[in-house]
């Protein structure tokens, strides 16, 4: 089900969700800025709010997420400017509507799809990088542990790595070079369980999906944590791929609203036979998540939930 997003000609594509308490709030991937919407009600009407970060020099903007530590809201977005493609910043802001600003590069290398949490009173940055040493060559998700919301530590741990064909970026994407991509974090705790849930594969096709990796474990030093990938007996087996009305379906955020967790993810509607007119349009989409005891299930409607 799409999200109910009232400026239709614009797209969400990362979409990340924040609950503040009184209002929810919507931070996507965008050219020269990231765009942000709101809503009272998750089902509700979204409103487009503008762009809430953008920093000098910069373009390019992918993948916000952000935290609220204290009175201050933190943003973790990556960013191009002439000399660098798509390093991870932070900035900050007393408004989740911005304007985020004394932003900082954190990593002087290509960092991706951040998602800050909290654990233990420590904080933890979720995110993709490149690993170019092992026998499938592509992105990871790492964690880094942080001193405080401006400061890594800068000893990241691998934590989810490629392992099936179908995480493969295909010829569509990648001019048919051998590249894996597990990237989109996200993480959150249900019971005794801990979960990771990410994206694979390639966003441009039908290859994108969305999976996760789980532990059953207390610590909350998140770098100790040994997280299993999910299979089903050793075989591929994502909780949202392409289906009979929509294709593209990755990179999302996850809440819990109202005791039920839902994600919030991008995809597309395939594209009509025979039409001129069609573009990508990756959009917000929504779904339930059945979350019990070290699994998860997604409930897919097209039309409501």
């Amino acid at each position: 089900m799409k999200l109910n997003i009232t400026q239709r000609n614009k797209i969400q594509p990362d979409p990340f969700i924040f609950d503040d308490g009184k209002k929810l709030y919507l931070y996507v991937t965008g050219n020269e800025g990231v765009d942000t919407y709101s809503a009272d009600t998750l089902l509700g009407e979204w409103k487009y709010e503008g762009i809430s970060a953008s920093f000098s020099g910069c373009r390019d903007y992918w993948a916000p997420s952000v935290i609220k530590i204290g009175n201050t809201y933190y943003m973790y977005v990556s960013c191009s400017d002439d000399n660098t493609f798509q390093h991870m910043h932070v900035a900050s802001s007393q408004n989740p509507l911005g304007p985020f600003t004394n932003d900082k590069c954190l990593y002087d290398h290509f960092s991706i799809d951040s998602h800050m949490v909290e654990s233990g009173g420590n904080f933890y940055l979720w995110y993709a990088q490149d690993n170019l040493e092992s026998d499938k060559v592509g992105t990871r998700v790492f964690v880094d542990r942080f001193i405080d919301p401006y400061t890594p530590e800068n000893n990241p741990k691998e934590v989810i790595v490629p392992t099936f064909e179908e995480e493969k970026f295909t010829p569509k994407c990648n001019d048919g070079n051998e590249w894996y991509t597990i990237e989109g974090p996200f993480w959150f705790k249900e019971g005794d369980w801990q979960y990771v849930m990410y994206s694979g594969g390639c966003f441009m096709d039908d290859t994108y999906h969305i999976g996760y990796a789980c532990a059953k474990s207390s610590e909350e030093d998140l770098k100790k944590v040994d997280f299993v990938k999910k299979t089903d007996n050793g075989k591929f087996h994502p909780v949202i791929i392409k289906n009979d009305f929509e294709e593209g379906t990755g990179h999302h955020s996850v809440i819990k609203y109202k005791g039920e967790y839902y994600a919030i993810y991008h995809a597309r509607d395939y594209e009509a036979e025979n039409s001129e007119e069609y573009v990508e349009r990756r959009t917000a989409r929504i779904c339930k998540l059945i979350v019990k005891d070290g699994l998860i299930t997604a409930q897919r409607f097209k039309d409501s939930v």
